[in-house]
């Protein structure tokens, strides 16, 4: 580690790969010799062209993506993604199924209402979020045209521990903060997206990986640019993509696909998620309020049911060289967010500090 860096556990934007943040400063005024940073070169280059098709290239082999799925390199953030769904989603009935589980989810919910006959099926908003509440085929809607999901919930860490059962009905899941911690079966989703600033990259750039029968749908007046065809027809390239996410993003695809791939990255994350939520259910101050087998890998929540002592633990962290450790403004508490970039070293170094503190605030 860096002596000068902190450990940063913020939800996102978060931790990258200390190699490749080195290679692209080494790179950053003359990109592999080319004379220019990837931050001024024209996204019509054929340096560029490389970068962009090499990304989806190793992206698909990572995730195993079917080849009658387009992958698209987009802006706007998950948060675009409310709209760009319901959009081109909406296309029979005009009806979808809503599974709420967190701040994000609802907002999703919240934004589809704009568009159609939008309807919750399940929800655990009663219990602040604190687990991942159970639909069968029978509570969707037979002429829905999608379920949504949030498959990972960064404010009240949990997750989903199966892929949801839809039947025929398309699929969607945010998997902003969870994208390339698990394998996951492609072909069970009509679509998946992911900002890009949690697991993947710099914010800027949003990954989404959409069945191409599900393309061609939206309406008339919807702006051009929230059209997926538009996207999918020009290989992510209809207008100046966000060029440098993308750069960075191909990094740490390379870097994944050299060091295991997705299983190696989920072995590690599930033995540092392990070893934390060890330590604070054993521990007599910290307590997390996720329901065991929801739990996140990504976000581990935990709380001292005391406010003032919260904020103290949250000081002293990043006196340690931890920060953003503070939980989200609507729960509170602590929340450590431990994406694959995250080494065990500060895992490690946050139990260790959590221990300290607990002696000392007894």
């Amino acid at each position: 580690m860096n002596n000068n860096r902190v450990f940063n556990f913020s939800a996102g934007p978060s931790m990258l790969p200390l190699s490749v943040i080195d290679d692209a400063a080494a790179n950053l005024a003359n990109y592999e010799g080319c004379g220019q940073s990837v931050m001024e070169m024209s996204h019509r280059s054929k340096e560029f062209g490389k970068i962009i098709e090499d990304a989806e290239a190793n992206l698909r082999e990572l995730m195993n993506i079917p080849e009658n799925y387009k992958v698209l390199f987009l802006q706007g953030g998950g948060t675009l993604q409310f709209a760009m769904v319901p959009l081109n989603l909406l296309r029979n009935s005009k009806k979808a199924d809503y599974v709420v589980t967190g701040s994000w989810a609802k907002k999703a919910y919240q934004e589809a209402c704009k568009y159609g006959d939008i309807r919750v099926i399940a929800s655990s908003e009663e219990d602040t979020f604190a687990y991942i509440p159970k639909f069968s085929k029978e509570d969707i809607r037979p002429d829905a045209d999608y379920v949504y999901v949030c498959y990972n919930n960064t404010i009240y860490g949990t997750h989903y521990n199966a892929i949801p059962d839809t039947g025929d009905i398309p699929l969607v899941a945010d998997m902003s903060s969870c994208i390339l911690s698990e394998e996951i079966d492609v072909s069970r989703f009509g679509l998946i997206f992911a900002g890009a600033q949690k697991n993947v990259g710099p914010a800027g750039m949003t990954i989404v990986i959409i069945r191409e029968d599900l393309i061609g749908f939206a309406d008339e007046k919807v702006p051009t640019y929230l059209d997926y065809k538009i996207h999918a027809d020009k290989d992510s390239m209809y207008n100046t993509p966000p060029c440098f996410a993308i750069y960075i993003a191909g990094e740490v695809f390379k870097l994944i696909k050299n060091t295991g791939g997705v299983a190696a990255m989920h072995k590690a994350d599930v033995e540092k998620a392990n070893k934390l939520y060890a330590y604070i259910d054993e521990s007599q101050l910290y307590k997390c309020p996720v329901a065991k087998e929801d739990r996140s890998l990504m976000n581990v929540v935990f709380v001292t049911g005391d406010t003032d002592l919260d904020k103290k633990f949250v000081a002293e962290a990043k006196a340690e060289g931890m920060v953003n450790l503070n939980g989200h403004r609507t729960v509170g508490g602590m929340r450590a967010s431990i994406y694959n970039a995250m080494p065990m070293e500060g895992v490690d170094k946050l139990i260790e500090f959590m221990k300290k503190f607990e002696a000392e605030n007894k």
